[in-house]
C-alpha cells in the first residue's frame, strides 16, 4: 500500500477510537467558548480540561492536521497557517503555496517550528498519554492546543469547530454565521428517522488483514443514517470501530444495497484486483461509490479537509446516492461512482 494510503487510513482509524458512550448531540462534545472568549477543550479520554486565552487574534498557526485548514479557509483565515504537517496532502492552494512543512508527529522539525514563531501549534492525540513531541514543544516555550475534533461523534458537532477557529483568529462573527448556515442546510436535508426504505451499506475494504467498521455512534455512521441509510455491522452504543473478517464482510454484502468507500478504487476491475473474493461479493453487482472525487494525486483527500467543515455537502451526496428520488439535483461534491 502506498504511503499516502496508510496515512489516510490512519486518520480514519484515529477518528474511530473514542470511548464508548460519548455524547452524540448536535453540538461539539469536546470544546466550548466561555463568555470572556477563552477556548476550553475537554479530553474524551480522561475528562481533563485545558483553557486557552490569547492576547489577540492569532497571526501564525502551525496545523498538525489538514482538517483544521478547512475551517480556517471557510472564514478567510487560511493565510494564518504558516506551518503544516503533511503539506503534500493539503488541498487548499494558498496553504500549500505559502506554509512550511514541519514534519510529522513522530519526527517534527523543531527548528523550523520555532523559526515560524507560531502563536499556537494545533494538534490532536489518540490517547490520554501526551506524545513526546507535544511535551518537547511545550518545554521549548511553544503553546500547543490539543483538539479532539477527530473524535466528535456528530457531523454538526465537528463542523462547529469553525467557531473555535473563528475565536482564535478574531473572526468569531463570521464563524458563527458560517456554522449557522451549515447547520440550517444540514437539518433541512436530513431525512426523517422513520424513512421507510432505509438503505443498507457495506463500508470500506480491508486494511492489511483487518476490515474496520465504525460503531453506531460514529461520525460517518451518523451521516449515513441522516441520509436514510445504515452501515451494516456497526456495533451498537459505541463510536469505536470493530473488525470483521473478509468472510464476515462477504456475509454482510448479501444484505447490502450499496458499497461505500472501497479504498482508492475507481473501477470495479480495480476493486476485484484488491482481493480474489471481491468479485464474488453480491454487492459488487449493485451501486458502488467512493469518496475520492477530490483526492489529490500526490495524496490527501478533501473529503477530510473541507468535508469536516461541510457535512451538509457530504449529506447531500449520500442522499443522492442512497435515495436518488430525493436528490436535490446538485452535482456530487466528494463522491464518484465506481464503474
Amino acid at each position: 500500500m502506498r504511503r499516502e494510503c496508510v496515512l489516510l487510513l490512519a486518520v480514519w482509524l484515529s477518528a474511530c477510537t473514542a470511548k464508548p458512550g460519548v455524547p452524540s448531540g448536535r453540538e461539539a462534545s469536546y470544546f466550548d467558548i466561555t463568555p470572556d472568549g477563552a477556548v476550553v477543550t475537554v479530553s474524551p479520554y480522561d475528562g481533563s480540561a485545558d483553557t486557552l486565552r490569547l492576547a489577540g487574534p492569532a497571526r501564525s498557526l502551525v496545523c498538525m492536521s489538514t482538517s483544521y485548514i478547512g475551517f480556517l479557509e471557510e472564514i478567510g483565515a487560511e493565510d494564518v497557517v504558516t506551518g503544516v504537517s503533511g503539506k503534500d496532502f493539503v488541498t487548499d492552494a494558498t496553504v500549500r503555496a505559502a506554509a512550511e512543512e514541519v514534519g510529522y508527529e513522530a519526527a517534527p522539525d523543531y527548528e523550523r517550528i520555532l523559526s515560524l514563531h507560531p502563536d499556537l501549534v494545533i494538534t490532536y492525540t489518540v490517547s490520554s498519554v501526551l506524545p513526546t513531541y507535544i511535551v518537547k514543544l511545550r518545554s521549548l516555550g511553544v503553546r500547543v492546543l490539543i483538539l479532539y475534533e477527530h473524535l466528535e461523534p456528530d457531523p454538526l458537532g465537528k463542523a462547529s469547530y469553525v467557531r473555535l477557529f473563528g475565536q482564535l483568529t478574531g473572526r468569531r462573527e463570521k464563524a458563527d454565521s458560517v456554522f449557522d448556515a451549515v447547520r440550517t442546510r444540514y437539518e433541512t436535508l436530513a431525512l426523517p428517522e422513520d424513512i421507510p426504505d432505509r438503505k443498507k451499506a457495506l463500508l470500506n475494504i480491508p486494511y492489511g488483514d483487518q476490515w474496520y467498521i465504525p460503531g453506531a455512534e460514529n461520525y460517518l455512521t451518523r451521516l449515513v443514517h441522516d441520509a436514510g441509510g445504515e452501515i451494516l455491522g456497526a456495533a451498537k452504543g459505541t463510536g469505536q470501530s470493530t473488525t470483521v473478517s473478509v468472510e464476515r464482510a462477504f456475509a454482510l454484502s448479501r444484505e447490502a444495497d450499496i458499497w461505500l468507500h472501497p479504498g482508492l478504487c475507481r473501477t470495479r476491475a480495480e476493486l476485484r484486483a484488491v482481493h480474489p473474493l471481491f468479485g464474488d461479493f453480491p454487492v459488487i453487482q449493485k451501486p458502488v461509490y467512493n469518496n475520492i472525487l477530490r483526492y489529490r494525486s500526490g495524496g490527501g483527500n478533501d473529503f477530510w479537509e473541507s468535508g469536516a467543515m461541510h457535512p451538509e455537502w457530504i449529506l447531500e451526496d449520500l442522499i443522492t446516492i442512497l435515495h436518488p428520488d430525493l436528490s436535490s439535483g446538485a452535482p456530487l461534491h466528494y463522491y464518484l461512482p465506481v464503474e
